[in-house]
């Protein structure tokens, strides 16, 4: 009994867990995690699982820190490797490493909601720590002067994730099925029939609201936010 048991317990590992966890939170989200529910999944017993996992609180973290980590590869393998490696080599352009470093997160959170709100539960994580430091050591290469890095970095940070957060969430809030552009453009034509008097502009925007890519807005953000770094070098 005691060999069968440690052999499944070797055949469970930990990425079969990490796996099972991700998609039952990409599908019902952080309420549908349940010690009781992988088991199912992974057909075996929880007893098995906190072998390798001590409760939910490393579970979401250990997910959390594969699909950033995931991310931030797929990154560092893209054009600009070299700009956002882990020793900061390359000549890439710092910026454009930021960009992509933030898109990264932006898809990341997009196509797993739950992340943005494990940022903003536990943001010190390892896997989160690694993205500080990737936009850290750019804004250093940037030239920012070491006053203004926790300012500039903050900024950074907290709009990449906040925005990518709000996003996937304002996602999440739709009903299955519905068509975006007929949302949007339904909430720009509210807009539009504002009373000119009280709300001039969002009148005046709301033609672009119901055309933006979201993407293209995020990054639009990031490009304002490293506009404004700019003047402090």
């Amino acid at each position: 009994m005691t060999k069968r048991t440690d052999r499944r317990a070797d055949a469970l590992s930990r990425e079969r867990i990490v796996g099972a966890a991700i998609a039952i939170l990409d599908a019902g989200g952080e309420g549908a995690l349940t010690f009781r529910a992988l088991a199912a999944r992974l057909a075996t017993g929880s007893g098995a699982i906190y072998w390798h996992v001590a409760d939910k609180d490393a579970l979401l973290a250990a997910a959390t820190d594969h699909v950033v980590t995931r991310a931030m590869a797929g990154a560092i393998s893209g054009a600009i490797s070299g700009a956002i490696s882990e020793t900061g080599a390359g000549g890439a352009d710092p910026r454009e490493a930021i960009r992509v470093i933030a898109l990264a997160m932006f898809d990341a959170i997009d196509a797993h909601p739950w992340v943005g709100a494990q940022f903003s539960r536990a943001p010190w994580q390892p896997a989160m720590l690694r993205v500080f430091e990737a936009i850290g050591g750019r804004l250093w290469q940037l030239g920012v002067p070491e006053g203004a890095w926790f300012n500039a970095w903050s900024a950074l940070v907290t709009y990449i994730f906040g925005a990518a957060g709000q996003n996937a969430a304002n996602a999440r809030l739709q009903a299955p099925g519905t068509d975006r552009s007929a949302a949007l453009a339904d909430i720009a034509g509210g807009w539009a029939r504002l009373d000119p008097a009280d709300y001039p502009f969002l009148r005046r925007v709301a033609p672009q609201l119901a055309a933006h890519d979201d993407r293209d807005q995020f990054l639009a953000g990031v490009d304002l936010i490293l506009a404004g770094i700019g003047t402090v070098r």
